[in-house]
């Protein structure tokens, strides 16, 4: 029986390569840091990373995560407030649900269905790519406190 994760290596690799970016450790552990739903603020990539490649840098996974989210492998959002979270949901145009209280954060999908989901009243001249809709509220367990 074979093991899932040399083809979830195979598969990322595959990734970094079509982005036009070298396979390099620390791009295979940043992206193996995410599991599905995830999204991970720099030091808490740097904090699993560094179990597996301890000499690594909290600069150095900056650096990739910079990267990846340029080669569109990551999306990096940033909620009002709060650092730069990374996802590996990409492509999609989905949306974010933030808990006010607890930082939860959780997809949701977009809120017209087709991109970019909302239409502005004029566009400037602009022709429209993405729109970023992030709605704020409690999650469950915050208001289970509350």
């Amino acid at each position: 029986m074979t093991s899932s994760i040399p083809a979830a290596r195979d598969e990322a690799s595959a990734r970094l390569r079509t982005a036009g970016l070298k396979v390099t450790e620390p791009r295979l552990a940043v992206l193996d840091a995410f599991a599905p739903g995830e999204h991970l603020g720099a030091d808490d990539v740097f904090r699993r990373v560094s179990t597996t490649l301890p000499n690594t840098s909290p600069q150095a996974i900056y650096g990739v995560l910079g990267a990846l989210s340029g080669a569109d492998l990551l999306r990096r959002i940033e909620p009002a407030g709060s650092p730069a979270l990374y996802e590996r949901r990409v492509g999609d145009n989905h949306h974010h649900l933030v808990c006010s209280s607890c930082g939860k954060v959780t997809d949701v999908e977009c809120v017209v269905g087709e991109a970019p989901c909302l239409t502005p009243s004029t566009t400037n001249g602009f022709v429209l790519q993405t729109a970023e809709v992030t709605f704020w509220g409690l999650c469950p367990e915050c208001q289970q406190v509350d």
